[in-house]
């Protein structure tokens, strides 16, 4: 699996537009939020006059360097780290999207994925507008200039959100300032703090924690926040009872050491391991984490159970997501140069071996193997997630229902399929107990086949938002500088 992409947006005071210090501080925030997208990356600056932007496919340290950075002048600017879910790979969908229209340019970056946006798409392409890219961060481009050239920011993106189903995290710069933009459910998270003086905006609060800032709060569901020079002011546009914030932000993409939606990432995955260890209990002698996602909850499970915590596996963090050879006997010497077992560690043990998850099987089938072959005497598998049974829509690049094995397999089919000795999948009353919080309040589609907003021929637990729910909704206006 594969998150989308991550956001970064800084404005820094009005008394420094000369300065370069926010395309490198860009640079560092994407750097901290590279696990979120490995594909491409861009910065946009803006002058004061005109935005000035790099892109380019690859990792954050590839694509900029010092030079092309200091050229980047001004005291506002936004950054995007991307995975195409929507959208091929290639450097027309590199964002942040960058449009000039005759009252002004917008600047976007975009984490998520929209459910209609092939429909939004067909409907301003029959208006005669033009597109570069099959991104649908461009469709909330081109939605949002049609309104900016009758309306003022903030009500122009007010009536973009009336239009888009699906999630959306957004940074976005209008001539000068920077909008923070959270979907009602807040499926994707968004967070921002004070950086230098002044404000950054960031999918991850790793990402200030970088920069040396300091986290303010989370962008609430339905929020949209007006940044500028002097301070900050929100605008709750949005409304419902729930949110549906993503489960596997928590399972496996954010970052342990991130804070998101007011939840320590690493608490929750060690309090899932504790839930794996009471639900799933087993005689063994070590707990070994699958790395690097796993190792969070193996602590847990481990503290829980009282069984040793030993790695029996080792990460060659050298290696990409995206690695791939082609060939069944590759693929093997792949799966090996990514992750080696350390024989010591297992051979002759009765080990648990604890993951984020299981999607396919084919990867856990291996890596199980691998853990044989160096003398296991057992091997016990632990989950850190429900089985997933459904795909995802909504920013996660997922299998399809064919290709996810706890779909169409028990759990002792998947068992025996992946050369366990015994399998233990948390339940999804253990995962909301982990959380402490109500699984109505948060997205969890992929494990239940029921989703928080209507996808063509899926099951919907509520119905789609209606569009007064935007309409009755008063504006909430704080002063700037206060939360």
């Amino acid at each position: 699996m594969k998150e989308e992409c991550g956001v970064a947006g800084i404005i820094l005071p009005g008394d420094r537009p000369q300065s370069n210090s926010v395309a490198f501080k860009l640079y560092y925030a994407l750097y901290a939020l590279q696990h979120r997208g490995q594909e491409s990356t861009g910065i946009m600056v803006y002058d004061g006059t005109s935005p000035h932007s790099i892109k380019g496919m690859g990792l954050v340290p590839d694509v900029y360097n010092k030079d092309s950075l200091g050229r980047l002048i001004g005291n506002i600017g936004v950054g995007h780290v991307r995975y195409s879910t929507t959208g091929g790979s290639k450097i027309e969908n590199c964002q942040p999207f960058v449009l000039n229209f005759k009252g002004g340019t917008v600047a976007i970056a975009h984490n998520g994925n929209l459910v209609n946006a092939k429909t939004l798409k067909d409907e301003l392409e029959c208006e005669g507008r033009i597109f570069i890219s099959d991104s649908d961060t461009e469709v909330i481009g081109h939605l949002l200039v049609k309104e900016l050239i009758r309306h003022g920011p903030v009500e122009s993106i007010r009536n973009v959100m009336r239009k888009l189903v699906g999630s959306f995290s957004l940074v976005i710069h209008i001539d000068g300032n920077l909008y923070a933009v959270r979907d009602p459910f807040g499926f994707k998270p968004l967070c921002f703090g004070e950086v230098d003086g002044g404000y950054g905006i960031f999918s991850e609060s790793v990402a200030i924690d970088t920069l040396n800032g300091t986290l303010i709060r989370d962008v609430r569901p339905g929020e949209v926040m007006v940044f500028t020079g002097d301070g900050f002011e929100s605008h709750q546009v949005g409304c419902e009872p729930h949110p549906a914030h993503c489960v596997f932000e928590f399972i496996y993409f954010a970052r342990p050491d991130s804070v998101i939606d007011g939840k320590l990432v690493y608490k929750v995955r060690e309090n899932i391991g504790r839930e794996l260890a009471r639900e799933h209990q087993v005689d063994a002698d070590i707990v070994s984490p699958v790395p690097d996602s796993g190792i969070t909850s193996a602590i847990g499970y481990a503290r829980e159970s009282g069984i040793k915590y030993l790695e029996g596996l080792m990460k060659n963090r050298y290696i990409g997501r995206t690695f791939i050879l082609p060939g069944q006997e590759l693929r093997e010497t792949a799966v090996r140069l990514k992750m080696n077992a350390i024989h010591d560690n297992v051979k002759g043990k009765r080990v648990v071996l604890v993951d984020d998850s299981i999607v396919r099987g084919t990867t856990s089938r291996r890596i199980i193997d691998m853990v044989r072959r160096s003398g296991a005497s057992e091997v016990h598998a632990r989950v850190g997630s429900p089985a997933i049974i459904a795909p995802c829509y909504l920013g996660i690049d997922m299998a399809t229902r064919q290709e996810l094995i706890a779909s169409y397999k028990t759990i002792k089919e998947v068992e025996s399929l992946i050369n366990a000795d015994s399998l233990g999948y948390l339940s999804i009353d253990g995962l909301m107990r982990a959380l402490e919080c109500d699984k109505n309040d948060m997205c969890i589609g992929c494990l239940t086949g029921e989703y928080p907003v209507e996808i063509p021929g899926e099951n919907c637990r509520r119905k789609q938002m209606r569009l007064d729910d935007f309409n009755n909704s008063e504006d909430s206006r704080i002063a700037p500088g206060n939360s």
